[in-house]
């Protein structure tokens, strides 16, 4: 039972600290999550093992993030504008991660949590239903609701990713 748990922690413990930082947006709390999530799950990892394991953890990981942000209801915000530096690394591609960062702020977290399993995960939105434990109309109101939202909130990303997609 052990081994079978180090197995799965070692292989996919780098996929669910990506999910857990589009989550929460900080490295340090999803790596707590992640552990947090990890030590729920080994309680239950004889019954959890032989069905889908990830989707388990992932579904741990998502209430927990929400439990957390109920309890410290703290405001977390980007700067819309980026402080000029002269040392200051201009490349697009961090600009680009900072607007998504922002904007993913901006989300409810089941909007986030559903744009994140949908889009950056690449699951079905059947797989996004199973992993949060609600239904798909769920999941499609989330969904088209957090894209909306987006939009509205970062019209570069959709310039970005236009842009991206001509090249």
């Amino acid at each position: 039972m052990v081994e079978s748990f180090h197995e799965f922690v070692v292989h996919r413990s780098p996929a669910l600290c990506r999910t857990a930082y589009l989550l929460t947006g900080d490295h340090q709390l999803a790596e707590d999550l992640v552990q947090t999530a990890l030590a729920r799950t080994y309680r239950h990892w004889r019954r959890v093992r032989d069905g889908n394991p990830e989707a388990y953890v992932r579904r741990v990981m998502y209430h927990q993030q929400v439990s957390w942000w109920r309890r410290r209801r703290l405001v977390e915000r980007l700067e819309a504008e980026l402080t000029e530096r002269a040392d200051t690394d201009h490349s697009e591609a961090t600009t680009l991660r900072l607007s998504l960062d922002a904007a993913l702020r901006q989300l409810t977290p089941r909007q986030r949590a559903v744009i994140v399993l949908r889009y950056y995960e690449d699951l079905t939105e059947a797989q996004v239903a199973d992993a949060l434990g609600c239904t798909l109309g769920t999941v499609k109101r989330h969904g088209h609701d957090g894209l909306r939202r987006l939009r509205a909130v970062a019209p570069e990303l959709v310039d970005a990713t236009a842009e991206r997609s001509t090249r």
